[in-house]
């Protein structure tokens, strides 16, 4: 849902530290209700004032304090900018396991410039459904230490250049200027 899982040792992975915190009980698979559960706490550390509403300021937060790596033309490394950066690769989209560039403020769905508890939590069902692409209801880390993998390289895949869209050529003049009718 767009938390940041920065862990102090080299030898814990972000995403397993998640998965381990998310999969509750510890079956090795996170389930829908689990993610809920997840995504439920994290807006909760996002909605700052406790109105039940991540607003623009708080989203401001999250972007600059929170998960600065998520603003657009960022990266773990820094900036990437530039005319051949892939958006979709760009802020969280190249970081996560689906190429969403602003998780948190993609969960608005009514475009009120806020998400509320409700969106947040079906964002996180949607989301849940594209990264259950074996439909099995459950969440290896298996599968995605390779989903990440997969947005990982295509990450790094240059945007292929802005080409110019070909016209075609104006259809043969096939009349007679002997015969004019």
């Amino acid at each position: 849902m767009g938390e940041p899982f920065r862990v102090g040792s080299s030898a814990v992975d972000g995403l397993s530290a998640w998965f381990q915190q998310t999969d509750r009980n510890h079956d090795g698979a996170v389930t829908l209700d689990e993610l809920k559960q997840d995504a439920q706490r994290f807006f909760l550390t996002l909605d700052t004032n406790h109105d039940g509403e991540i607003d623009p300021d708080e989203l401001g937060n999250y972007e600059n304090v929170v998960a600065p790596e998520v603003r657009s033309g960022m990266s773990w490394g820094g900036f990437t900018g530039g005319d051949e950066v892939n958006d979709e690769a760009t802020g969280a989209g190249g970081l996560g396991l689906l190429s969403i560039p602003e998780p948190v403020a993609a969960a608005d769905s009514n475009f009120n410039r806020g998400v509320s508890s409700a969106e947040f939590e079906q964002a996180a069902a949607s989301r849940f459904q594209r990264l259950d692409t074996n439909g099995d209801g459950k969440l290896t880390l298996e599968e995605l230490e390779a989903r990440r993998q997969a947005v990982r390289s295509n990450a790094r895949k240059p945007m292929k250049s802005k080409e110019q869209p070909t016209t075609p050529p104006p259809p043969e003049d096939r009349s007679d200027p002997d015969n004019p009718g």
